[in-house]
């Protein structure tokens, strides 16, 4: 099943059903198929509330969570569209501030594939076209477009017209697609760019900044970039964000961890480099506390899952599945640990680079349990172990996450972290009934 979606719709499922039967059963990057099949439909995307469009390889979905924050609690309401979903495929499309309903999406999923029977259309395109198709139909203020893949040849770059575009944290992820050179990425990533729209970026090494300044003006897109254009420094309990004439305090995050604020800041800027949305500086304070984004560094409360370990133990989850992500995450578990033996319960895809992730995580780890990811590719568990023991982990497999948080329940306290892959996190969510919205 693509993208690991089913649902408890039998009306939702036969649709995803359907999808799936007609979907080339991969990713495939590029404008043609989802402009035509847009057209069919009636161009929903040149009719959308206004966009705030963010591309990044990490940190994109952190900065939609404080964009969607941030206007929310200025008092509007705003379509978010993002991926991919943990447990529910309705997690994709939130609308008006509410995650769509089921006979809605199936509704939407079959015009949809009517019109896309014979276009061989991917199944983020078909996703997409739905996406569009309601946002262009319900009233809201805004709207907040997460990009799926790279940027340039993405299904949601055909949004002609977007308000402010913003770009995250940059790292080496996706590279049959994207290039296997952070220049390379980075020109894929700048490809939102769009004429006489603002693009916020965050600081990145000198010919990263050139490569997408350079592409910007080649578009005349004008780069407001951290560091030059507007600034953010993170204290113990505040995070700092400053720009021509205007400074702003806010607390840090709640979500965890000192990318977190960077995140904020440039969701802070983006609300900052656009006009068609008033958005209070009391907004952009609030989301600091109010922003929410499940399995990014989230300690799972009390559940089936946590029950498992022994008392005194901390639960936590991230989808950590590149070097980029594993830094962060490493960084928080030495905050969080204190001393304290720390167990990593790992599954992931057999795309990602499982061998620099577990480099960085290394140094805080005292013991892996490798678990498959069922339904995908996927590293088998001895190879996980080997590859942690080359890094002087040890460990061993086991055939899920029950059976994984099992083996743990005879040693003393201890933090455990889930991580590697969003599947592996949507299950452990599911798992411990905690459901991500």
């Amino acid at each position: 099943m693509p993208d690991h979606a089913t649902s408890s719709s039998p009306a939702v499922q036969a649709q995803l059903d359907r999808l799936t039967a007609l979907s080339p059963g991969a990713d495939i990057l590029g404008l043609e198929r989802i402009t035509a099949l847009l057209s069919r439909l009636g161009d929903p995307h040149l009719d959308l509330p206004p966009v705030f469009h963010v591309a990044g390889t990490n940190g994109k979905g952190s900065t939609c969570a404080f964009l969607r924050a941030a206007i929310e609690a200025a008092g509007h309401s705003v379509h978010v569209y993002s991926s991919p979903h943990l447990v529910r495929f309705n997690e994709r499309i939130r609308l008006a501030g509410k995650l769509i309903d089921d006979d809605l999406l199936a509704a939407l999923l079959s015009e949809v594939l009517d019109q896309a029977a014979d276009l061989q259309a991917s199944f983020f395109e078909v996703t997409t076209a739905a996406a569009f198709l309601a946002f262009a139909r319900t009233p809201a203020a805004a709207t907040i477009v997460e990009v799926g893949l790279g940027g340039r040849l993405d299904a949601t770059n055909v949004i002609p017209n977007p308000v402010v575009t913003g770009i995250a944290a940059l790292g080496i992820d996706h590279q049959s697609f994207l290039g296997h050179t952070l220049l390379e990425i980075a020109g894929e990533k700048a490809g939102i760019a769009k004429r006489g729209v603002r693009l916020v970026t965050m600081d990145y090494p000198k010919a990263l900044r050139a490569r997408i300044a350079a592409i910007a003006e080649a578009v005349g897109a004008p780069v407001h970039a951290r560091g030059v254009a507007w600034t953010s420094e993170t204290a113990r309990s505040t995070v700092r964000y400053e720009d021509t004439g205007f400074s702003l305090v806010t607390n840090r995050p709640r979500l965890v961890g000192a990318h977190q604020s960077r995140n904020l800041a440039l969701a802070i800027a983006m609300l900052r480099h656009q006009g068609a949305l008033h958005v209070p500086e009391a907004a952009m304070r609030a989301a600091a506390d109010w922003a929410h984004w499940p399995a990014r560094m989230q300690r799972l409360a009390d559940g089936p899952l946590v029950a498992r370990l022994p008392a005194g133990s901390e639960l936590w989850l991230d989808g950590a599945h590149n070097p980029n992500a594993a830094k962060p995450v490493e960084a928080a578990l030495r905050r969080i640990a204190q001393g304290r033996p720390v167990t990593l319960v790992m599954g992931m895809l057999a795309n990602k680079d499982a061998d620099a992730v577990l480099r960085i995580l290394s140094p805080s780890l005292a013991r892996i349990v490798a678990i498959p990811v069922e339904g995908h590719a996927h590293y088998p568990p001895h190879a996980l172990v080997e590859i942690a023991a080359r890094y002087g982990v040890p460990g061993d497999g086991a055939p899920g996450i029950a059976d994984a948080l099992d083996r743990l329940s005879q040693q003393g306290p201890s933090v455990v972290l889930i991580a590697g892959s969003l599947y592996i996190a949507g299950e452990a969510l599911v798992g411990n009934d905690q459901p991500p919205d």
